[in-house]
Protein backbone atom coordinates (compact mmCIF):
# COMPACT_ATOMS: atom_id res chain seq x y z
CA UNK A 1 0.00 0.00 0.00
CA UNK A 2 1.30 3.19 -1.25
CA UNK A 3 1.48 6.25 1.49
CA UNK A 4 1.98 9.93 1.20
CA UNK A 5 5.47 10.93 1.72
CA UNK A 6 6.79 12.77 4.85
CA UNK A 7 7.13 16.32 4.41
CA UNK A 8 4.68 19.00 4.59
CA UNK A 9 4.00 21.26 1.19
CA UNK A 10 3.43 24.21 3.17
CA UNK A 11 6.42 24.17 5.79
CA UNK A 12 8.55 27.33 4.73
CA UNK A 13 11.09 25.59 6.24
CA UNK A 14 11.00 22.44 3.64
CA UNK A 15 11.22 25.58 0.83
CA UNK A 16 14.36 27.46 2.72
CA UNK A 17 16.43 24.27 2.97
CA UNK A 18 15.71 22.04 -0.04
CA UNK A 19 13.18 24.71 -2.53
CA UNK A 20 10.84 22.87 -3.97
CA UNK A 21 10.05 19.12 -2.77
CA UNK A 22 9.60 17.88 -6.54
CA UNK A 23 9.75 14.35 -5.27
CA UNK A 24 7.05 14.59 -3.49
CA UNK A 25 4.87 16.56 -5.06
CA UNK A 26 5.73 13.93 -8.57
CA UNK A 27 4.25 10.95 -6.04
CA UNK A 28 1.33 13.15 -5.55
CA UNK A 29 0.67 13.87 -8.82
CA UNK A 30 0.99 9.65 -9.32
CA UNK A 31 -1.28 8.52 -6.67
CA UNK A 32 -3.25 11.42 -5.02
CA UNK A 33 -3.00 14.28 -7.45
CA UNK A 34 -5.76 15.68 -5.30
CA UNK A 35 -4.89 15.14 -1.77
CA UNK A 36 -6.53 15.75 1.45
CA UNK A 37 -3.68 17.78 3.71
CA UNK A 38 -4.49 17.41 7.21
CA UNK A 39 -3.27 21.42 7.69
CA UNK A 40 -2.76 22.91 10.96
CA UNK A 41 -5.79 23.42 13.33
CA UNK A 42 -3.24 24.18 15.82
CA UNK A 43 -2.08 27.49 13.83
CA UNK A 44 -5.62 27.98 12.76
CA UNK A 45 -5.04 26.55 9.13
CA UNK A 46 -8.08 24.30 8.45
CA UNK A 47 -7.51 21.04 6.13
CA UNK A 48 -6.96 21.56 2.10
CA UNK A 49 -6.91 19.88 -0.87
CA UNK A 50 -3.55 19.58 -2.30
CA UNK A 51 -3.62 20.18 -6.61
CA UNK A 52 -0.89 19.35 -7.89
CA UNK A 53 -1.62 18.00 -11.49
CA UNK A 54 -1.68 20.51 -14.40
CA UNK A 55 -5.00 19.57 -16.02
CA UNK A 56 -6.53 19.48 -12.14
CA UNK A 57 -5.06 23.47 -11.81
CA UNK A 58 -5.61 24.82 -14.99
CA UNK A 59 -9.96 23.70 -14.13
CA UNK A 60 -9.46 25.21 -10.50
CA UNK A 61 -8.08 28.91 -12.21
CA UNK A 62 -10.88 28.89 -15.35
CA UNK A 63 -13.61 28.29 -12.78
CA UNK A 64 -13.94 31.05 -10.44
CA UNK A 65 -17.73 30.28 -9.82
CA UNK A 66 -16.97 27.09 -8.13
CA UNK A 67 -13.06 27.80 -7.03
CA UNK A 68 -13.85 31.38 -5.70
CA UNK A 69 -10.67 34.24 -4.68
CA UNK A 70 -13.30 36.15 -3.05
CA UNK A 71 -14.62 33.79 -0.31
CA UNK A 72 -11.85 33.46 1.48
CA UNK A 73 -8.80 35.20 -0.06
CA UNK A 74 -6.19 34.17 -2.37
CA UNK A 75 -3.00 33.90 0.19
CA UNK A 76 -2.81 30.27 1.73
CA UNK A 77 -2.59 32.09 5.31
CA UNK A 78 -6.66 32.26 6.59
CA UNK A 79 -7.65 35.85 6.72
CA UNK A 80 -8.72 38.09 10.37
CA UNK A 81 -12.19 39.20 9.94
CA UNK A 82 -10.99 42.29 10.40
CA UNK A 83 -8.91 42.82 7.28
CA UNK A 84 -11.24 40.31 4.97
CA UNK A 85 -13.33 43.39 3.90
CA UNK A 86 -10.40 45.74 2.60
CA UNK A 87 -8.40 42.77 1.30
CA UNK A 88 -11.23 41.70 -0.89
CA UNK A 89 -10.64 45.12 -2.72
CA UNK A 90 -7.73 43.64 -3.92
CA UNK A 91 -7.68 42.51 -7.46
CA UNK A 92 -6.14 39.24 -6.59
CA UNK A 93 -9.13 38.51 -4.39
CA UNK A 94 -11.86 39.25 -6.39
CA UNK A 95 -14.28 36.98 -8.93
CA UNK A 96 -15.81 38.26 -12.01
CA UNK A 97 -17.84 40.38 -12.85
CA UNK A 98 -16.17 42.53 -10.03
CA UNK A 99 -12.53 41.62 -10.77
CA UNK A 100 -13.34 41.78 -14.81
CA UNK A 101 -14.36 45.48 -14.47
CA UNK A 102 -11.26 46.48 -12.48
CA UNK A 103 -8.93 44.58 -14.73
CA UNK A 104 -10.26 45.82 -17.78
CA UNK A 105 -9.07 49.11 -16.32
CA UNK A 106 -5.76 47.91 -15.24
CA UNK A 107 -5.25 46.76 -18.64
CA UNK A 108 -4.76 50.15 -20.25
CA UNK A 109 -1.22 50.34 -18.80
CA UNK A 110 -0.05 46.96 -19.73
CA UNK A 111 -1.24 46.13 -23.37
CA UNK A 112 1.83 44.39 -25.66
CA UNK A 113 2.30 47.44 -27.46
CA UNK A 114 2.78 49.59 -24.01
CA UNK A 115 4.92 47.11 -22.70
CA UNK A 116 6.83 46.97 -25.64
CA UNK A 117 7.74 50.63 -26.04
CA UNK A 118 9.49 50.13 -22.16
CA UNK A 119 12.37 47.89 -24.23
CA UNK A 120 15.21 50.10 -24.50
CA UNK A 121 14.20 51.99 -21.39
CA UNK A 122 14.73 47.93 -19.67
CA UNK A 123 17.61 47.40 -21.51
CA UNK A 124 19.27 50.85 -20.11
CA UNK A 125 18.16 49.69 -16.51
CA UNK A 126 20.38 46.57 -17.38
CA UNK A 127 23.64 48.17 -18.59
CA UNK A 128 23.28 50.71 -15.61
CA UNK A 129 23.06 47.77 -13.27
CA UNK A 130 25.82 45.59 -14.75
CA UNK A 131 28.34 48.54 -15.51
CA UNK A 132 27.60 49.38 -11.62
CA UNK A 133 29.41 46.30 -10.23
CA UNK A 134 32.29 46.39 -13.64
CA UNK A 135 32.99 49.75 -12.61
CA UNK A 136 33.51 49.20 -8.91
CA UNK A 137 35.72 45.86 -9.64
CA UNK A 138 33.50 43.69 -8.35
CA UNK A 139 32.68 41.86 -11.19
CA UNK A 140 36.11 39.56 -10.41
CA UNK A 141 36.20 39.92 -6.91
CA UNK A 142 32.39 38.87 -6.29
CA UNK A 143 29.16 40.16 -5.65
CA UNK A 144 25.14 39.42 -5.09
CA UNK A 145 23.61 38.75 -7.97
CA UNK A 146 20.25 38.80 -6.06
CA UNK A 147 21.03 42.08 -4.22
CA UNK A 148 23.11 43.79 -6.99
CA UNK A 149 21.37 42.62 -10.11
CA UNK A 150 17.99 40.49 -9.85
CA UNK A 151 16.27 43.10 -6.96
CA UNK A 152 16.61 46.21 -8.56
CA UNK A 153 15.78 45.77 -12.24
CA UNK A 154 11.96 45.46 -11.51
CA UNK A 155 12.45 47.30 -8.52
CA UNK A 156 13.66 50.65 -11.00
CA UNK A 157 10.68 49.73 -13.65
CA UNK A 158 7.74 49.53 -11.73
CA UNK A 159 9.00 53.09 -10.14
CA UNK A 160 9.65 54.21 -13.95
CA UNK A 161 6.17 53.15 -14.67
CA UNK A 162 4.67 54.70 -11.29
CA UNK A 163 6.51 57.63 -11.83
CA UNK A 164 8.27 57.32 -8.56
CA UNK A 165 11.14 59.15 -7.92
CA UNK A 166 14.78 57.31 -7.45
CA UNK A 167 15.04 58.08 -4.22
CA UNK A 168 11.82 56.48 -3.17
CA UNK A 169 13.60 53.31 -4.53
CA UNK A 170 14.52 51.60 -1.33
CA UNK A 171 11.55 51.88 0.52
CA UNK A 172 9.76 50.30 -1.85
CA UNK A 173 12.02 47.41 -1.79
CA UNK A 174 11.86 47.56 2.11
CA UNK A 175 8.41 47.52 1.95
CA UNK A 176 8.20 44.94 -0.42
CA UNK A 177 10.36 42.49 1.46
CA UNK A 178 8.51 43.01 4.30
CA UNK A 179 5.24 42.04 2.52
CA UNK A 180 6.50 39.16 0.48
CA UNK A 181 8.70 37.64 4.06
CA UNK A 182 6.34 36.71 6.59
CA UNK A 183 7.38 33.74 6.78
CA UNK A 184 11.21 34.87 7.35
CA UNK A 185 12.33 36.40 9.87
CA UNK A 186 15.25 38.01 7.86
CA UNK A 187 12.23 40.33 6.42
CA UNK A 188 9.83 40.09 9.24
CA UNK A 189 10.02 39.40 13.05
CA UNK A 190 6.34 39.63 13.73
CA UNK A 191 2.99 40.47 11.93
CA UNK A 192 3.20 43.91 13.21
CA UNK A 193 5.64 44.62 11.01
CA UNK A 194 3.90 43.21 8.16
CA UNK A 195 0.93 45.63 8.99
CA UNK A 196 2.84 48.51 8.92
CA UNK A 197 4.80 48.35 5.63
CA UNK A 198 1.54 47.74 4.23
CA UNK A 199 -0.08 50.50 6.00
CA UNK A 200 2.71 52.74 4.52
CA UNK A 201 2.98 51.92 0.92
CA UNK A 202 -1.08 51.91 1.21
CA UNK A 203 -0.54 55.95 2.20
CA UNK A 204 2.46 56.49 -0.29
CA UNK A 205 0.23 55.40 -3.05
CA UNK A 206 -2.28 57.36 -1.59
CA UNK A 207 -0.10 60.79 -2.10
CA UNK A 208 0.87 59.27 -5.36
CA UNK A 209 -2.43 59.33 -6.48
CA UNK A 210 -2.82 63.00 -4.89
CA UNK A 211 -0.08 64.28 -6.76
CA UNK A 212 -0.98 62.79 -10.33
CA UNK A 213 -4.67 64.40 -10.08
CA UNK A 214 -2.96 68.00 -9.74
CA UNK A 215 -0.75 67.19 -11.85
CA UNK A 216 -1.01 64.62 -14.66
CA UNK A 217 1.67 63.01 -16.43
CA UNK A 218 2.00 60.53 -18.98
CA UNK A 219 2.65 57.27 -17.21
CA UNK A 220 0.31 54.47 -15.55
CA UNK A 221 -0.36 56.25 -13.00
CA UNK A 222 -2.60 59.15 -14.68
CA UNK A 223 -3.74 56.71 -16.89
CA UNK A 224 -5.46 54.31 -14.35
CA UNK A 225 -7.26 57.73 -12.43
CA UNK A 226 -8.10 58.74 -15.64
CA UNK A 227 -11.92 57.77 -16.25
CA UNK A 228 -12.29 55.66 -19.83
CA UNK A 229 -15.15 56.50 -22.36
CA UNK A 230 -17.71 54.56 -20.10
CA UNK A 231 -17.02 56.72 -17.25
CA UNK A 232 -14.75 53.39 -15.41
CA UNK A 233 -12.04 53.96 -12.98
CA UNK A 234 -10.31 52.61 -9.62
CA UNK A 235 -11.98 53.88 -6.57
CA UNK A 236 -9.12 55.51 -3.94
CA UNK A 237 -8.70 52.30 -2.57
CA UNK A 238 -8.90 50.34 -5.23
CA UNK A 239 -6.01 52.26 -7.28
CA UNK A 240 -3.93 52.12 -3.56
CA UNK A 241 -4.27 48.46 -3.39
CA UNK A 242 -3.21 47.83 -6.87
CA UNK A 243 -0.11 49.80 -6.24
CA UNK A 244 0.62 47.80 -3.44
CA UNK A 245 -0.26 44.26 -5.52
CA UNK A 246 2.07 45.85 -8.32
CA UNK A 247 5.14 47.06 -6.18
CA UNK A 248 5.01 43.39 -4.30
CA UNK A 249 3.75 40.67 -7.00
CA UNK A 250 5.84 42.91 -9.97
CA UNK A 251 8.62 42.93 -7.55
CA UNK A 252 8.99 39.60 -6.00
CA UNK A 253 7.88 37.34 -9.06
CA UNK A 254 10.33 38.75 -11.43
CA UNK A 255 13.26 38.99 -9.37
CA UNK A 256 13.09 35.28 -8.03
CA UNK A 257 12.33 34.63 -11.67
CA UNK A 258 15.86 36.14 -12.74
CA UNK A 259 17.82 34.54 -9.62
CA UNK A 260 16.22 31.32 -10.09
CA UNK A 261 17.24 31.25 -13.54
CA UNK A 262 20.17 31.99 -13.30
CA UNK A 263 21.37 29.40 -10.59
CA UNK A 264 19.56 26.68 -13.39
CA UNK A 265 22.16 27.90 -15.61
CA UNK A 266 24.82 27.81 -13.55
CA UNK A 267 22.96 24.31 -12.60
CA UNK A 268 23.14 23.50 -16.34
CA UNK A 269 26.38 24.85 -17.97
CA UNK A 270 25.63 23.37 -21.13
CA UNK A 271 22.05 25.57 -21.67
CA UNK A 272 24.22 28.71 -20.97
CA UNK A 273 26.41 27.80 -23.96
CA UNK A 274 23.76 26.99 -26.11
CA UNK A 275 21.45 30.35 -25.43
CA UNK A 276 25.02 32.13 -25.52
CA UNK A 277 25.62 30.47 -29.16
CA UNK A 278 22.04 31.46 -30.59
CA UNK A 279 20.12 33.82 -29.31
CA UNK A 280 17.47 33.37 -31.32
CA UNK A 281 16.56 31.04 -28.21
CA UNK A 282 15.90 34.08 -26.09
CA UNK A 283 12.30 33.72 -25.99
CA UNK A 284 11.80 29.84 -25.23
CA UNK A 285 14.55 30.54 -22.57
CA UNK A 286 12.78 33.23 -20.84
CA UNK A 287 9.31 30.70 -20.45
CA UNK A 288 11.71 27.75 -19.85
CA UNK A 289 13.38 29.57 -16.81
CA UNK A 290 9.75 30.75 -15.63
CA UNK A 291 8.59 26.88 -15.82
CA UNK A 292 11.29 25.64 -14.10
CA UNK A 293 11.72 28.39 -11.42
CA UNK A 294 7.86 29.21 -10.75
CA UNK A 295 8.17 32.05 -8.81
CA UNK A 296 4.83 31.84 -7.24
CA UNK A 297 4.49 27.92 -6.01
CA UNK A 298 0.87 28.47 -4.58
CA UNK A 299 -2.66 29.93 -4.24
CA UNK A 300 -5.76 29.11 -2.83
CA UNK A 301 -9.25 29.18 -3.48
CA UNK A 302 -12.23 28.69 -1.76
CA UNK A 303 -15.22 26.09 -3.13
CA UNK A 304 -18.66 27.66 -3.19
CA UNK A 305 -20.31 24.72 -4.42
CA UNK A 306 -20.17 21.50 -4.31
CA UNK A 307 -17.86 19.76 -6.77
CA UNK A 308 -15.54 16.99 -8.01
CA UNK A 309 -11.95 17.19 -8.72
CA UNK A 310 -9.73 14.76 -9.73
CA UNK A 311 -11.96 12.10 -7.99
CA UNK A 312 -12.64 13.43 -5.15
CA UNK A 313 -15.93 14.88 -3.70
CA UNK A 314 -14.77 18.75 -2.98
CA UNK A 315 -17.21 20.58 -0.38
CA UNK A 316 -18.56 24.03 -0.33
CA UNK A 317 -16.28 25.76 2.21
CA UNK A 318 -13.01 23.83 1.38
CA UNK A 319 -9.98 25.32 1.12
CA UNK A 320 -8.62 24.03 -2.65
CA UNK A 321 -4.48 25.03 -2.97
CA UNK A 322 -3.18 25.02 -6.19
CA UNK A 323 0.79 24.07 -6.49
CA UNK A 324 1.88 25.79 -9.35
CA UNK A 325 5.51 24.24 -9.46
CA UNK A 326 4.15 20.63 -9.39
CA UNK A 327 2.22 21.33 -12.73
CA UNK A 328 4.80 22.88 -14.11
CA UNK A 329 6.63 19.10 -14.12
CA UNK A 330 3.87 17.30 -14.96
CA UNK A 331 4.82 14.36 -17.07
CA UNK A 332 1.38 14.16 -18.58
CA UNK A 333 2.41 17.32 -20.26
CA UNK A 334 6.20 18.50 -20.19
CA UNK A 335 8.68 15.88 -22.48
CA UNK A 336 11.22 15.17 -19.57
CA UNK A 337 9.68 18.00 -17.09
CA UNK A 338 13.09 17.39 -14.67
CA UNK A 339 15.08 18.79 -17.80
CA UNK A 340 15.97 22.15 -18.14
CA UNK A 341 15.62 23.11 -21.80
CA UNK A 342 16.26 26.68 -23.46
CA UNK A 343 14.78 25.53 -26.65
CA UNK A 344 11.52 23.61 -24.58
CA UNK A 345 8.74 24.57 -27.55
CA UNK A 346 5.95 23.89 -26.94
CA UNK A 347 6.32 24.80 -23.34
CA UNK A 348 2.38 25.53 -21.87
CA UNK A 349 4.04 26.16 -18.49
CA UNK A 350 1.57 28.08 -15.82
CA UNK A 351 4.10 30.17 -14.35
CA UNK A 352 2.02 33.51 -14.55
CA UNK A 353 -1.01 31.47 -13.81
CA UNK A 354 -3.55 28.54 -14.71
CA UNK A 355 -4.98 30.82 -16.95
CA UNK A 356 -8.38 32.24 -16.45
CA UNK A 357 -9.46 35.72 -15.34
CA UNK A 358 -6.28 35.72 -12.85
CA UNK A 359 -3.37 35.26 -15.63
CA UNK A 360 -0.89 37.69 -14.46
CA UNK A 361 -1.76 40.94 -15.96
CA UNK A 362 2.49 41.70 -15.64
CA UNK A 363 3.83 38.73 -17.84
CA UNK A 364 4.24 40.66 -20.87
CA UNK A 365 6.62 43.05 -18.48
CA UNK A 366 8.14 39.73 -17.05
CA UNK A 367 8.66 38.40 -20.28
CA UNK A 368 10.49 41.38 -21.38
CA UNK A 369 12.57 42.07 -18.22
CA UNK A 370 14.00 38.41 -18.06
CA UNK A 371 14.74 38.40 -22.02
CA UNK A 372 16.55 42.02 -21.68
CA UNK A 373 18.35 40.79 -18.67
CA UNK A 374 20.03 37.71 -19.71
CA UNK A 375 20.69 39.27 -23.47
CA UNK A 376 22.85 41.97 -21.26
CA UNK A 377 24.23 39.00 -19.32
CA UNK A 378 25.21 37.56 -22.15
CA UNK A 379 26.98 40.18 -23.66
CA UNK A 380 28.21 42.14 -20.69
CA UNK A 381 29.58 39.22 -18.34
CA UNK A 382 28.98 35.62 -20.22
CA UNK A 383 31.86 33.68 -17.92
CA UNK A 384 29.74 34.46 -14.96
CA UNK A 385 29.64 31.85 -12.50
CA UNK A 386 28.43 30.73 -8.66
CA UNK A 387 31.45 31.61 -5.99
CA UNK A 388 29.22 30.16 -3.12
CA UNK A 389 25.73 29.05 -1.40
CA UNK A 390 23.13 30.86 -2.34
CA UNK A 391 20.29 30.76 0.59
CA UNK A 392 16.80 30.36 -0.26
CA UNK A 393 13.80 32.50 0.90
CA UNK A 394 11.56 31.24 3.60
CA UNK A 395 8.51 30.72 2.28
CA UNK A 396 6.10 28.34 0.85
CA UNK A 397 4.48 30.60 -1.41
CA UNK A 398 7.18 32.36 -2.99
CA UNK A 399 10.18 30.60 -4.74
CA UNK A 400 12.87 33.01 -3.78
CA UNK A 401 16.50 33.06 -3.56
CA UNK A 402 17.70 35.94 -1.20
CA UNK A 403 21.47 35.16 -1.49
CA UNK A 404 23.68 34.55 -4.48
CA UNK A 405 27.15 35.44 -4.54
CA UNK A 406 29.02 35.07 -8.31
CA UNK A 407 32.04 36.32 -9.84
CA UNK A 408 32.89 37.10 -13.30
CA UNK A 409 35.72 34.42 -14.21
CA UNK A 410 38.55 37.01 -16.64
CA UNK A 411 38.91 35.36 -20.19
CA UNK A 412 42.44 34.45 -18.91
CA UNK A 413 40.95 32.29 -16.20
CA UNK A 414 38.68 30.64 -18.19
CA UNK A 415 41.23 29.88 -21.45
CA UNK A 416 43.57 28.22 -18.23
CA UNK A 417 40.54 26.10 -17.60
CA UNK A 418 40.05 24.95 -20.95
CA UNK A 419 43.75 24.00 -21.25
CA UNK A 420 43.10 21.46 -18.19
CA UNK A 421 40.49 20.24 -19.69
Amino acid sequence: MTTVPDIDLVDPGTYELGGVPHDQLAWLREHDPVHLHPGDPGQGSPPFWAVTRHEDVVHVSRHPEIFSSYARLALFEEPTDEHLALQRKMMLNEDPPQHTRKRSIVNRGFTPRAIGALEEHVRDICRELVTEVTASGRAASGFDFVRDIAAPLPLYVICELLGAPAEDRDKIFSWSNTLIGADDPEFQTDPEQGLAAATALYAYANELAAARRENPRDDIVTRLLRPDAEGNELTGDEFELFVMLLSVAGNETTRNAASGGMAAFFEHPGQWARLRADRGLAGTAVDEIVRWVTPVNLFKRTAVRDTELGGKRIAAGDKVVVFYASANRDEAVFDDPSVFDVGRDPNPHLGFGGGGPHYCLGSHLARLELRVLFETLLDAMPNIELSGNLRRLRSSFINGIKEMPVRVREDREVQEASARG
